[in-house]
């Protein structure tokens, strides 16, 4: 016992704590003893140990690609494939690697799809965020995108665009992959800059194997996406019907010679600055197409005339519309088209710089442009009064025609084409300064009585003539009148113009500095109908006289009036507006005399709704206008005040506070 008692503490006794351990039992000394020993001091043990390292957890990633294919191709549903999309780069790439076809569709796993699909509580919004920040190029491109997909286009189609920096090699497989599940992407459009550079053909294989619905496919200004990533387009996306290349130097005619092999149902086809482009795919189009409606080709010096001698004269009676502009063609491409486009409805032609007059004379002599109803020459040099003649003529259903920057037309062409286009409806004349008054006059005779809107613009031989021109017949048909920027035209020739078209809508006088209120005011009271649209910008010399005419004469009909540049037009002219144009919805007095007196005349205007105002450059409106724009935004949706210096920064401020839903330009 005294051993016991007179225990110091050894190193196999216990370092600390009670004796026992449970102090209500009974102890050596009959009753409760507790008995405690404080702690010491663990010893250091000075021997060495080893750490065992902790066992390695399996992981799914010890796998070969060919045994995750394997996997990811028996998942149930879409949403799952997508959820393992979101792991990691490395799986993404898989998942997009594998074609629609090759998916597991057995009936366990339907019926397992229909099960997931069914339940709500599978829904995991959580997966879709997670994409962000899993890895740095994707960025969240498959949550961000989850309501881009959901735009739609006018055909039912999931769109998507990508530009610049995002489109790469991992976001067309992350597109592919979450909307494969939908039906797959019917649109891709995909515009690159200098900063596209992670964008190679594996990202239109990629969407190639997910998207085979994918009808239409748009590329611009991408130099790494070539032949191969056309060829995968084709031979996975055979429903395309439109196909947009413009400056892909990295096509040749391998890869569009494969999209018209494989893709039958290809319906329009754009070529635009593609330098490795040539007569070869042309050919291809014309054989292998038999439902290409629309083909335009721009500036690819490789095409010549006879990929579109081989086109027309394959798919001719298939094509409703052409584009040819900045091509190394001839006279013989010309002719071709005039024989086999018998399908052609609009035809546009521009830059054509080896195209003489005789190739415009066999088009319209060929007699197989019987069903175009529009077509536009620009820039194309060998334009004379023969070909236009001939083109007239050969053209009996044409009701449009557009004639820009062919110095060779004469008024003797222009006459003898209203003659022969007895359809005509709209005729535009551009940049042709051999076009005198005459000219204007001998179509208005001879039109037909059909022509419903003439446009005369940058037309440096319109001038006033110094003789009577005989008004033998008037042309009641005219609705439209445009003759703009042509300095040469004064009053005395607006006035005749006025008395041969006495049913003018709209009337456009833009840019014509010579004109004042003697040659308006005629126009404007021998007008039977009401003007509806009239544009008067740039006509300095206009004063109140000829803007209160309008107001009075026509103010019940009148939408649209711009008064833009006019400097002589004051508050009088917005008091008679006021008054008396109760439809006007447009109105454009910038760089006019007005003040605030005249923006109050319009807010006191009990029928006036304005939707668009523009006081631009006007100096005399101050900030004393604030309420009165106020009042006008009850119906504004768009408001100009750039450059009033009288209104002041706080002013602005206010009126974006105040006009919340019109948007202001200041």
């Amino acid at each position: 016992m005294s051993k016991v008692l007179d225990f110091s503490g050894g190193v196999d006794f216990c370092s600390g704590g009670f004796l026992y351990q449970n102090p209500k039992k009974s102890s050596l000394f009959g009753r409760h003893v507790d008995v405690y020993f404080p702690p010491r001091k663990r010893s250091r043990i000075s021997a060495p140990f080893v750490v065992s390292e902790p066992k390695q957890q399996p992981s799914i990633e010890i796998l070969p690609d060919e045994c995750l294919f394997e996997v990811f191709r028996r998942l149930p549903s879409g949403q799952e494939r997508s959820a393992c999309a979101c792991v990691s780069k490395r799986w993404l790439m898989l998942l997009s690697s594998i074609h629609r076809d090759e998916v597991c569709t057995s009936k366990a796993t339907q019926s397992v799809d229909q099960e997931i699909r069914s339940s709500p509580e599978t829904v995991d919004e959580s997966t879709e965020a997670k994409v962000k920040g899993v890895f740095g190029d994707l960025k969240g491109a498959k949550s961000e995108n989850v309501e881009e997909y959901q735009e739609i286009d006018s055909h039912g189609h999931l769109s998507r665009c990508l530009e610049g920096k995002k489109a790469t090699d991992v976001r067309l497989a992350a597109i592919a992959v979450g909307t494969s599940s939908r039906g797959g992407l019917g649109k891709l459009s995909i515009r690159g800059n200098s900063s596209t550079r992670r964008l190679t053909n594996n990202g239109l294989k990629a969407i190639s194997r997910g998207c085979p619905s994918l009808r239409v496919l748009s590329l611009w200004n991408l130099s790494s996406v070539g032949d191969e990533g056309l060829c995968e387009i084709a031979s996975g996306s055979r429903s395309l019907e439109k196909l947009d290349l413009s400056h892909c130097p990295a096509v040749t005619d391998k890869g569009l010679t494969a999209i018209a092999m494989n893709c039958p149902t290809l319906m329009s086809v754009t070529l635009e600055s593609c330098a490795n482009i040539g007569n070869e795919s042309l050919q291809a189009l014309g054989r292998h197409c038999p439902n290409l409606k629309c083909i335009i080709v721009k500036n690819c010096p490789l095409i010549g005339d006879q990929g579109i001698a081989s086109l027309f004269s394959s798919a001719g009676q298939v094509l409703t519309k052409a584009k040819l502009q900045g091509l190394n063609i001839s006279d013989m491409s010309l002719a071709v088209i005039g024989h086999y486009g018998s399908g052609l409805t609009d035809l546009v032609l521009v830059g054509l710089q080896n195209v003489n007059e005789r190739g415009f004379w066999v088009m319209g002599k060929g007699q197989g442009l019987q069903k175009l109803k529009s077509l536009s020459i620009t820039a194309c040099q060998g334009v004379s009064d023969v070909g236009l003649e001939a083109i007239g003529k050969g053209c009996p259903d044409l009701k449009v025609f557009a004639l820009r920057k062919c110095p060779f037309v004469s008024d003797n062409g222009v006459v003898s084409f209203a003659k022969g286009a007895e359809s005509l409806e709209s005729l535009q004349l551009e940049e042709c300064h051999r076009i005198t008054q005459c000219g204007v006059f001998g179509v208005l005779a001879n039109c037909g009585g059909k022509l419903k809107a003439l446009a005369f613009a940058n037309c440096l031989g319109m001038r006033d003539i110094g003789f009577g021109f005989p008004l033998t017949s008037i042309c009641n048909s005219l609705r439209s009148l445009t003759i703009s920027n042509c300095p040469g035209l004064g009053d005395a020739g607006l006035c005749m113009l006025g008395q041969m078209c006495p049913k003018l809508t709209h009337v456009d006088l833009s840019g014509l500095k010579g004109i004042t209120d003697n040659g308006v005011l005629p126009i404007v009271q021998s007008l039977e109908a009401g003007l509806t649209k009239v544009n008067l910008s740039g006509c300095v010399n206009l004063t109140d006289n000829a803007v209160t005419s309008i107001a009075k004469l026509h103010g019940e009909t009148l939408e649209v009036l711009n008064l833009e540049g006019c400097g002589y037009v004051t508050d009088l002219s917005l008091m008679e507006i006021a008054r008396n144009c109760s439809l006007l919805s447009e109105l454009d007095v910038s760089q006019c005399g007005i003040t605030d007196s005249g923006i109050a005349a319009l807010a006191e205007a009990e029928q006036l709704n304005l939707q668009i105002f523009s006081v631009a450059g006007c100096s005399l409106v101050s900030d004393r206008s604030l309420s009165f724009f106020n009042v006008l935004g009850k119906t504004l949706v768009g408001l100009n005040i750039q450059r009033c210096t009288g209104i002041s920064s706080g002013t602005v401020d206010l009126l974006l506070e105040h006009l919340w839903r019109c948007d202001i330009l200041s």
